[in-house]
């Protein structure tokens, strides 16, 4: 039986979870049908618990102020990853994942943790961005509640961002991480205050209004059937506030009327006396306040008497994940149509020409396949290279003139669920290098990218703008190719079927095509297509 370990470096505190995985997780299909007899949609986890640990480090108390983590702060981490070593050596670990949220991203100075904690612990401490965070949080929820046939909103809140998922029959609709956190609000609105006043309650509330602006228009227009929420208080919030008889199918669920009324009392009181009657930890006596208020806020706003409350959260995404990869059921086909799927959903927001972005996509993604002895390149390479096909043209909605450049910069400056910010600037680079100059050591966008992302640009940018130039104009006029390379020759044969009166694509192609000779020493020749593309 395989052992996992999952790590979560948060901005209230450092938890490890170490599981036994007694089998993988029942398929979606096996969920519906269960859901469909029992009219129970929740599933029961395929973890075994082996041990926990959690250090009470809040590493967002002075970043969300100063923008730095202390020495101090990074001691004290640095010791509970010691001791999460020693615990993981002790019990054999098999996997192990360990991820740091938004203190530790928002940090000047994180990469200075992360690299103690590998030199420290042998910890390799992943620094995600929220659009990740969403994504196993997504992962959890999805595999131990059966959603697929409702419109559903994720709200997990965490100490420094809080992220809003929605998912329209088990489809993302919508994702968004905000920087909305019950650390950060502590740290604002709430400092040094033993209670709450009626002033700082206003300010409160106003500041967490002003935060959801950014989703108000998916909140004020989707009819959700249910919230769903996750984070660190949410397991606190369900005890002190349950609904009888839960929601929507769900055993586990908030009660949003009861959870009003105990933010009222919960305000009037100081932390030492929501410790001694609630029996909280410390550093829960103080977050419960600022929790209470974005989980109420959210449910006022999307109209719905309760939160579901599945008691998973970020740690079981990733040990969902290790599971899946170690019983050889995580589908590379799904992760990639996923991120495919964020990058419309973003190419959407700026109204791109999706017909154009996928058509030149796929003309990439079969020269990828016809030229694999010659890049080199792998799978995930590939999916690169089609997410810098879908959405080179997004720049458009800037302006047409430097459209590359507009392009770039959205894309880099974008949350893509499931591409990290390195991939996620690689893709940035092949949209500005689909058309114009090719990338040069005196561009600070290409000099500032390491030797093997530089290699991945020029030899992907090459294949895109290629692709590009077969659908010039926009007019679907080159309907499929292949590539046929001819050594001997010096030449890269580009079988081309279409319209008849394609010479200007043809034409497009030959002058797009210096990246491309220069990275491969082959010169792109377009033909005619014959018979099966031979």
């Amino acid at each position: 039986m395989p052992r996992f370990a999952a790590i979560d470096v948060g901005s209230n505190a450092i938890r490890l979870r170490v599981v036994d995985a007694q089998a993988p997780t029942p398929s979606r299909e096996e969920r519906a049908r269960v859901a469909a007899q029992t009219g129970v949609r929740e599933s029961p986890s395929p973890f075994k618990e082996v041990t926990s640990s959690r250090a009470a480090v809040r590493l967002g108390a002075e970043v969300f102020i100063s923008g730095r983590l202390t020495p101090q702060s990074i001691q004290l981490a640095c010791a509970a990853f010691r001791d999460f070593r020693n615990i993981m050596d002790s019990v054999k670990v098999d996997s192990t994942r360990a991820i740091a949220t938004s203190a530790v991203r928002e940090a000047d100075n994180g990469a200075t943790l992360a690299e103690r904690a590998r030199r420290e612990s042998g910890l390799e401490l992943a620094i995600i961005e929220g659009a990740e965070e969403a994504r196993l949080i997504q992962l959890a929820v999805t595999r131990r509640l059966y959603l697929d046939d409702l419109t559903v909103l994720l709200v997990d809140v965490g100490g420094g961002s809080t992220e809003l998922t929605v998912l329209d029959h088990g489809r993302t609709t919508f994702s968004v991480s905000l920087p909305l956190g019950t650390v950060r609000l502590l740290e604002t609105y709430l400092r040094d205050r033993s209670t709450v006043g009626n002033d700082e309650r206003r300010l409160l509330d106003e500041g967490i209004t002003r935060a959801l602006d950014q989703a108000a228009e998916v909140l004020a227009n989707t009819k959700f059937d249910a919230v769903v929420g996750t984070g660190g208080n949410i397991d606190t919030l369900v005890e002190l506030c349950p609904r009888a008889g839960g929601f929507a199918g769900c055993i586990r669920a908030i009660d949003t009327s009861r959870a009003k009324a105990l933010l009222d009392e919960l305000v009037r009181m100081t932390v030492d006396e929501r410790k001694e009657k609630y029996k909280l930890r410390p550093d829960r006596a103080d977050t419960i306040v600022t929790a209470t208020a974005i989980f109420t806020l959210i449910a006022e706003r999307v109209g719905l008497p309760a939160i579901v409350a599945p008691g998973v959260g970020l740690k079981e995404g990733i040990l969902e994940e290790l599971s899946d990869k170690y019983f050889k059921v995580w589908s590379d086909d799904d992760e990639d149509q996923a991120i495919i799927d964020a990058c419309v959903r973003l190419g959407e927001r700026f109204h791109f020409d999706r017909a154009h972005g996928e058509r030149v996509a796929g003309f990439a993604m079969q020269l990828f396949t016809d030229l694999a002895q010659l890049h080199g390149f792998d799978r995930r390479d590939r999916l690169l290279l089609r997410a810098g096909a879908v959405l080179h043209d997004v720049g458009d909605f800037v302006r047409y003139d430097g459209h590359h450049k507009h392009s770039q910069y959205i894309i880099q400056n974008s949350d893509i669920m499931g591409l990290s910010p390195e991939e996620r600037t690689i893709v940035a680079n092949l949209a500005r290098y689909h058309r114009k100059s090719v990338p040069e050591p005196s561009h600070p966008n290409f000099r500032e990218l390491d030797r093997e992302a530089r290699g991945k640009v020029r030899g992907l940018a090459a294949i895109l703008r290629i692709a590009d130039a077969l659908d010039r104009e926009h007019r679907g006029k080159v309907y499929r190719t292949r590539a046929r390379i001819d050594r001997s020759a010096g030449k890269l044969w580009l079988l081309l079927d279409g319209a008849p009166d394609r010479e200007l694509e043809e034409w497009t192609v030959r002058k797009k095509s210096e990246l491309f000779r220069e990275v491969y020493d082959l010169e792109v020749v377009p033909t005619a297509w014959s018979g099966d593309g031979t």
